[in-house]
Formats: structure tokens, C-alpha cells, sequence
């Protein structure tokens, strides 16, 4: 039974590959940002376990951690939280800059080094879910795609770092998916939303699975899911 740390399990894509694991019977380990959000996930999942850590204080995931029990061994580290600002480079301030790249970016960087340990112990896997924007950025989207390319840049190096370690590492470009925040993208946008029109999270987690579930001769760098209609 493999063992799965995951971000973001509370909606979207993370939700999504949180019960496709759990439907399988792996153990799951969902981050929470708060004992709240935690019991929420607990019920939500039953049997799995969480950990507390505020991915917005990427500072404060080394202390939190230390006062709580981690696995020995991770077969997966899968990032999949993140949040996005909509707005013109004139116009951002620094705070949605900074929030931005703490959740998107900061926080994945340092929770891959708390857990590496763990994971060169069973020759895991880090998938990093990214974004469109990560490969291209486009007017109104510099910062959230600031963060995004900083994370291929950081699942690049880590990839040709922990190779010899046996360590697997997948980046995820999915395009616009039907979740809360891309809800929150068209409200910013001033466009009306209709989830029929974009990618169904189980999708994204579908070739997310797969990337996990390849057999260890073979390994999935880059993945670009894009809306089929």
C-alpha cells in the first residue's frame, strides 16, 4: 500500500486525486492549514491521516512539522494546492505578489526538502500540478505566472538532483479545469463561468495517476492536459 502526501485535497484536482486514492485503499496524509481544516479532511477521508502546516508561511512548515509525527517512508509528494491573483503588473501590489509566491512556489520548495528524506527511502515521486501559465504568460497573469514558471524551474533541478536517488518527479500543466478558483479566475476576468466548458478535475487527476503508476523503467517529465472541447 503506497503512502500519499498531498496539498489541496479540499477541492479541484487535489479533492479529485485525494478520493481516487483513497477509493484504492492507499494511505493518505493531507496537509491542512489549520486543526479545522484538518478534522474537515479527516471526515472527508476516513482513515486517512493529516498534518498541519500553513503553506501561506512557508517559514513556519519547518516548526510546525517538528512537533508532529511524519512518516518514515513517501511514496508520493503531490503539490497541488495554489492560489492566483488576477492583475496588471502596473496595478499588483506587493502582498498578491508575495502570497502568491509563498503558496505556489516557496512552500512546495520547502516541503520537498522537509521530505526528502522520506522520499529517497522508498524511491518516491514529487508531482508538481502546475498551470498553462507555467509555460506561458500572458497580460493581467504576471505574478501567478511568475510563481508557476519558478516551479518548473525548481522541479527541473530537483528532478536532475534526485535522479540518482531513484526520486521521480512529474510537472502537471493542466489548462483551465473546473474548480473554485477558476470560478474565482472568471469573476476576476468579469466573465461569466460554465464548468461544461473547461477540463473536469477528475480528468487532471486521471493522467496524474498515471504519471504515479508507471512502471519504474519509465518516467513522465512534463504532462499538458488541455480543454478537449
Amino acid at each position: 500500500m503506497a503512502t500519499h502526501l498531498i496539498t489541496g485535497a479540499g477541492s479541484g484536482i487535489g479533492a479529485a486525486v485525494a478520493r481516487r486514492l483513497h477509493a484504492r485503499g492507499d494511505e493518505l496524509i493531507l496537509l491542512a492549514r489549520d486543526a479545522g481544516r484538518a478534522r474537515e479532511l479527516a471526515a472527508a477521508h476516513p482513515g486517512a491521516k493529516t498534518l498541519v502546516g500553513d503553506l501561506a508561511n512557508p517559514d513556519r512548515l519547518s516548526w510546525a512539522f517538528s512537533h508532529q509525527a511524519l512518516p518514515d517512508r513517501l511514496d508520493s509528494l503531490l503539490h497541488i494546492a495554489g492560489v492566483v491573483e488576477l492583475g496588471a503588473v502596473g496595478e499588483l501590489g506587493l502582498k498578491a505578489w508575495r502570497s502568491q509566491l509563498d503558496v505556489n512556489l516557496l512552500a512546495p520548495a520547502e516541503l520537498t526538502r522537509l521530505l526528502l528524506p522520506q522520499l529517497r527511502a522508498s524511491q518516491g515521486h514529487v508531482v508538481f500540478v502546475n498551470s498553462g501559465a507555467g509555460l506561458n504568460a500572458h497580460a493581467e497573469w504576471s505574478a501567478y505566472a511568475a510563481s508557476k514558471h519558478g516551479l518548473k524551474a525548481l522541479a527541473d533541478s530537483l528532478r536532475a538532483e534526485e535522479h540518482a536517488h531513484g526520486v521521480r518527479v512529474t510537472s502537471v500543466y493542466p489548462g483551465r479545469t473546473a474548480s473554485p478558483m477558476q470560478a474565482k479566475v472568471h469573476h476576476q476576468e468579469g466573465k461569466a463561468y460554465d464548468p461544461a466548458r473547461w477540463i473536469d478535475p477528475e480528468s487532471v487527476a486521471t493522467t496524474l495517476l498515471m504519471a504515479l503508476d508507471l512502471p519504474r523503467d519509465a518516467e513522465v517529465n512534463d504532462l499538458t492536459v488541455r480543454p478537449g472541447r
